[in-house]
């Protein structure tokens, strides 16, 4: 009898197999695959190559084998700037969650048809180049700007703020510009929360805060890790933003491979930094991985 249904099971098997579907699938992996190839591994494996060459100032680059671009990178001067891009990014990611994680909190508990428009609001900047809202932030924050004007109008200051060309300038245009990252990761954390866990801390007698600090928290860090990563890992490389905002002294690890590959055309140098803050975003993604293992392995022995 199994061997009955066995062989009356292969035509149909083989059938299913010949579907037009599955060519258009195997079409769309092909495709897939040939891009990232193409887009993605082979300028990363060409980037990876650069560093290890010589500069040559007639072709770029010299095919002479040599780890001068990694060791120049231990100069205490990018040493300081590599420490001034991660307390610049860490204080935008610092300011995103502590905005976005009360935005999203009141979004998941908004009620469900006014969701989906919160949301829609939260994306639409998304339709605009970052670059252009760039510019449009120096509009506000000019000695002339938007704000200064402003304040001077309701008499609140009587000189115009010097916001521009400061580390404060390139914090708001960070904290502007990857807000929306922190806020989306957040809000699918906390729309997953079981309010009956919430409910039953009430009933046994637990406050607002520490049912926050021992409930809400634990559960939405995941969206806080993730959001962090998704603001701290950019922030790092938004060298327009520097420029346009910081000035020459407020530089960030962006602007230093802008400015080896544009204007002082030592690939080499600008291929190594590249690489060594590729590795730095891979670390970082790699304790984010290590760190959510460890919690789900937690979770399923606490269950």
């Amino acid at each position: 009898m199994n061997n009955t249904n066995t062989l009356a099971t292969r035509p149909l098997a083989a059938s299913i197999k010949s579907l037009p579907g599955n060519g258009f699938r195997n079409l769309a992996v092909a495709l897939i695959v040939g891009w990232l190839l193409l887009f993605v591994f082979l300028p990363n494996l060409m980037i990876i190559a650069t560093s290890f060459m010589t500069r040559d100032h007639a072709s770029l680059i010299s095919l002479v084998f040599s780890l001068d671009s990694y060791s120049r990178l231990l100069d205490p001067l990018y040493i300081k700037v590599l420490g001034h891009s991660l307390l610049m990014a860490g204080t935008a990611t610092l300011l995103c969650l502590l905005v976005g994680y009360p935005f999203a909190y009141i979004i998941a508990k908004m009620p469900v048809r006014v969701r989906p428009l919160l949301l829609f609001l939260v994306i639409i900047p998304f339709w605009t180049n970052s670059l252009i809202r760039t510019y449009a932030l120096k509009i506000v924050l000019g000695t002339k700007g938007l704000l200064n004007t402003a304040l001077l109008s309701m008499g609140l200051i009587e000189q115009p703020l010097r916001i521009m060309f400061s580390e404060v300038a390139v914090i708001i245009g960070l904290v502007y510009i990857l807000l929306p990252f922190m806020v989306l990761p957040l809000y699918s954390a906390i729309e997953k929360l079981d309010v009956r866990l919430l409910e039953a801390a009430q009933d046994l007698g637990a406050g607002a805060m520490s049912r926050f600090f021992r409930i809400i928290l634990p559960l939405t860090l995941p969206g806080i890790v993730a959001g962090c990563l998704l603001v701290f890992l950019p922030a790092l490389g938004m060298f327009y933003i520097s420029d346009l905002l910081g000035g020459a002294k407020n530089l960030l690890i962006g602007n230093i491979i802008k400015t080896q590959f544009l204007n002082i055309r030592d690939w080499p140098f600008g291929a190594a930094t590249s690489v060594t803050l590729t590795v730095l975003m891979a670390g970082m993604m790699y304790l984010y991985y290590r760190a959510a293992k460890m919690m789900n392995k937690k979770v399923s022995l606490d269950d």
